[in-house]
């Protein structure tokens, strides 16, 4: 399915994109001033989904770097479960991810801990494999910290784990846990 990209809008199908789009479909970066009102919906999420004693939480200013990335797309996901929720819908959770040829990153990916439990993070994520799949992504990537609570998530999904960071989390308390780095491997239908 082709996607004609339009600068500064969302498309229908719920990623942000430029008027570049490389020939693979991955969506290049766009001006962060063109979506300044969804930057403003991740942060909310961002705060109150990421526990603070775990330091995973970005700022605004990284969040609108990284959208400066080319290959760089987020997804929001709205309380009643729709990709691309209405201004007037309240956001639920967001996924941020960067591609690279046939590899994509899900560098960011969290739902509000009072939509938890609900299916929103499954279906967020299972929107994220959709569309790296339409773009012909082979394989995703993610990491998380050895204890998180949507390792269970991911596990459902098939992402396995295929390498480990010792100690590369500190909590506020000075614990060292580790990351994981996990891998889903995305077959063709």
């Amino acid at each position: 399915m082709a996607v004609r990209p339009m600068r500064g809008f969302r498309q229908r199908d719920g990623w942000k994109r430029d008027d570049r789009l490389h020939e693979s479909g991955i969506a290049m970066s766009f001006h962060p001033s063109d979506c300044g009102d969804d930057i403003d919906r991740i942060m909310e999420v961002m705060t109150a989904a990421f526990a603070p004693e775990f330091g995973e939480a970005w700022n605004r200013r990284q969040v609108s770097d990284s959208l400066l990335l080319a290959g760089t797309a987020y997804c929001l996901i709205g309380a009643e479960g729709s990709v691309d929720p209405a201004p007037d819908e309240p956001t639920a959770g967001f996924a941020l991810t960067r591609a690279i040829f046939d590899e994509e990153e899900l560098l960011l990916f969290a739902v509000l801990p009072q939509y938890r439990g609900k299916g929103l993070g499954a279906a967020l994520l299972e929107e994220v494999i959709a569309r790296a799949r339409s773009r012909g992504i082979r394989r995703l990537f993610l990491e998380m910290r050895r204890n998180n609570p949507a390792g269970k998530l991911y596990t459902g999904f098939g992402f396995r784990t295929v390498g480990v960071r010792p100690g590369y989390y500190r909590t506020a308390s000075g614990e060292r846990l580790d990351a994981l780095s996990q891998e889903l491997l995305i077959a063709d239908d």
